[in-house]
């Protein structure tokens, strides 16, 4: 497995893995409206702040990164995406998110590592507990799907 840079012509490929709006909203909350657009894909990669990645595995895209530098001394994982729900449960996700922190280790500035999960997706917040992360219950705040309302954690690693 590796991870590589995620360019504009990778766009419609991360487009094709959103089936519905509630996997949209799970995987960017309300910065992307659904169908998720190539352009609106195109337009936040182009962000200085946003480093994007896909996890290769075999030759074949699998999974979606990206890290958004918060501060020099923070970074964030955002929208985090293992491709098809047959392939879940394949420690992917875990790979994926093994290899974007040592990106970030790799930024001498940066201090700690944050991101945002839905509560109800437990399998996401188990992966990132192993992996070190502890929830911020402060910063635990409401996200509005529907008529439903989504808890929304905020969890952080410190180096």
């Amino acid at each position: 497995m590796i991870l590589r840079t995620f360019g504009e012509d990778d766009a419609p490929l991360l487009c094709s893995w959103i089936p519905d709006a509630r996997a949209n909203f799970l995987w960017g909350g309300p910065a992307f409206p659904y169908p998720l657009q190539v352009e609106a894909v195109c337009e936040h990669i182009a962000k200085p702040e946003v480093t994007p990645f896909l996890l290769i595995e075999d030759g074949e895209p699998v999974s979606y990164i990206d890290l958004y530098q918060v501060t020099p001394e923070e970074i964030r994982l955002c929208r985090v995406l293992v491709a098809h729900p047959q392939s879940r449960g394949k420690g992917w996700g875990k790979q994926l998110v093994k290899l974007a922190l040592q990106v970030a280790k790799e930024r001498k500035a940066v201090k700690r590592v944050s991101l945002a999960v839905f509560d109800h997706n437990e399998a996401a917040k188990a992966c990132y507990q192993s992996l070190g992360f502890k929830v911020l219950p402060e910063e635990t705040k409401v996200r509005r799907f529907g008529e439903e309302n989504w808890t929304l954690l905020r969890m952080m690693k410190v180096f």
